[in-house]
């Protein structure tokens, strides 16, 4: 039977678990003042299915067995069957604690993790990217270009932090300096429009690479995101460097537009492997530029720090934050919360 009520704490150990398109990453808590342990990274293409990768990572490995579960997934969490959206897992809560022993399964979107992981992580786990000093207990906003683009904001409110969860990755995106123009046609469309994860993901920095290339009059077959950046920050292409200035820039305008939607004076946090092997590329100018374009409220997104997560598990740092103290959080569990019968 299901059950959302807010005061019911999760029995320990717990089992924590960011689940991306690419990887899933696993650790266990103890206690609620515990620091994640047995911490295990797997490749979600070489597991059938979640409760095989669980039981390879945690269960059938020298930890504590796990009473409960707070996994972060990479797509919307409707019903009991959650499709995760650039994987082919199908997360089925109710068959988890029947296959794995658990008494409590919670499922939140993983990008309501990285939110909840800005209000633990400490100062050297934070590159400022501009702008003046967060206003406390203001808003804040998270953005991560992965294998997907996730998006959330972050709410003060009653004395408690409430993450936002969305699909905010997904809206529209377009041209709009001069060369913007001559580069966009060439970007792969879906269903007609191109959104902002069709640039400011992996394959969108593969995308852009082959827009520029084409724009230029040449023919790509590159497909490696790893090229991309490397190739740009080292100089070596120059197609390479076009493409990760154009990503830059947009990353910019979007980061812009959702703080703008969230009123961002807490900080707009960019997390995820993109943005902190990028960090050189954030700082020379360009980003801050797109970001503070924002007419007539110029002025107020100047003031708005930006931060890059450099933590390499602040989704799981966000998840053990609510695990061992879920009073500081208004964290909705209807629907999201599973318990054994």
């Amino acid at each position: 039977m299901k059950c959302s009520s807010p005061e019911a704490l999760l029995p320990f150990p717990v089992l924590i678990g960011d689940i991306g398109g690419t990887n899933a990453r696993f650790a266990v808590l103890t206690d609620p003042k515990a620091e994640p342990r047995h911490v295990h990274t797997v490749k979600t293409a070489d597991f059938a299915s979640i409760d095989e990768a669980i039981e390879a990572a945690i269960i059938g490995q020298d930890a504590p067995k796990p009473r409960s579960a707070v996994l972060a997934l990479a797509g919307p969490v409707e019903g009991d069957e959650v499709p995760l959206t650039n994987c082919h897992w199908v997360v089925r809560p109710r068959q988890m604690i029947a296959a794995l022993g658990l008494e409590d399964v919670i499922l939140l979107n993983d990008f309501e993790a990285q939110a909840l992981a800005v209000t633990a992580l400490a100062p050297e786990h934070l590159e400022k990217i501009g702008g003046a000093e967060p206003e406390e207990g203001a808003s804040r906003v998270v953005l991560g270009p992965g294998t997907g683009l996730g998006v959330a904001g972050l709410v003060h409110a009653r004395g408690i932090w409430i993450p936002v969860p969305g699909e905010g990755g997904h809206v529209d995106i377009g041209p709009r300096s001069a060369r913007d123009f001559q580069v966009f046609p060439f970007i792969e469309r879906i269903d007609g429009r191109i959104s902002a994860e069709q640039i400011l993901c992996g394959r969108g920095l593969v995308n852009l690479y082959r827009a520029v290339a084409t724009a230029e009059g040449r023919t790509s077959s590159i497909n490696d995101p790893a090229y991309v950046t490397g190739a740009a920050l080292a100089g070596e292409d120059p197609i390479a460097e076009e493409a990760l200035s154009i990503f830059v820039t947009c990353l910019g305008r979007l980061a812009g537009d959702h703080a703008l939607v969230f009123k961002g004076k807490g900080g707009v946090f960019l997390t995820g492997g993109i943005a902190q092997k990028i960090v050189p590329a954030l700082k020379n100018g360009q980003f801050r530029a797109a970001f503070e374009d924002k007419a007539p409220h110029s002025a107020m997104l100047l003031q708005m720090p930006v931060y890059v997560i450099t933590h390499p598990l602040a989704a799981l740092v966000g998840l053990a934050a609510y695990a061992g103290s879920p009073e500081r959080y208004g964290v909705e569990k209807h629907g999201r919360h599973w318990r054994k019968s």
